[in-house]
């Protein structure tokens, strides 16, 4: 499958599925949005940058590891309750927030080394969340096994990756630029709308662990 059927089939079931994902996201997203806000007014716009990655860990591995719970449940034709998925991705949490710290630092080390190394390490760590949610790995060992699945779709992952994010990169651009001071409560639905709008990467993501993960099973 290619990336342009990939995305198309990821957009449809984010339609579909829309109000769900709504209900079983969106409120810890602006969790997380709030709180970062809090941290922001109590510790100044120039503190040290660890403090909103510490918030991140908080909150991020519960509502995208309850995002990819119920992917995996409505691809199987089930229709789980939001508390229910909530409790599963809380007795995750601390080996989704390990993950996240991990993945993050090797990221954040790769894109200050000229780009093209955080750029390559997204694309080859891209199932790991998967990996530990949907097969119970731990941290160590789902990075391994995303690096071992992403060999020979290198491309196919990037240019996924890149029709989502670069979007999302421009419009948050656009955001600050026009309103680089907003008021609070603006500041809370823009960055609550742009992270819910990343969400849809880990969709598009999710339908490329299916298809290639589920090709590394049949061999």
């Amino acid at each position: 499958m290619n990336p342009l059927d990939v995305l198309r089939d990821s957009f449809r079931f984010t339609l579909h599925n829309l109000g769900a994902i709504v209900q079983l996201c969106l409120p810890l997203v602006i969790l997380e949005a709030l709180l970062q806000q809090v941290l922001n007014h109590s510790v100044g716009p120039d503190a040290f940058p660890g403090y909103s990655v510490v918030v991140g860990l908080l909150v991020y591995p519960l509502y995208t590891g309850a995002l990819i719970l119920f992917l995996d449940a409505r691809t199987r034709g089930e229709s789980p309750r939001t508390k229910d998925v909530w409790a599963m991705a809380l007795t995750l949490w601390p080996r989704f927030a390990l993950l996240t710290a991990m993945s993050t630092l090797l990221i954040l080390l790769g894109l200050s080394l000229y780009f093209l190394p955080g750029l390559f390490l997204m694309v080859v760590l891209a199932f790991a969340e998967y990996l530990l949610v949907l097969r119970g790995m731990t941290a160590l060992e789902a990075m391994k096994e995303s690096l071992r699945l992403s060999r020979g779709h290198f491309w196919r992952i990037l240019v996924c990756l890149l029709c989502v994010m670069t979007p999302l990169w421009l419009l948050k651009g656009a955001s600050v630029a026009a309103y680089p001071e907003p008021a609070p409560l603006l500041g809370l639905i823009m960055d609550s709308a742009h992270s819910f709008l990343q969400l849809f990467t880990s969709v598009v993501l999710f339908r490329l662990f299916m298809l290639i993960g589920g090709d590394a099973d049949a061999r």
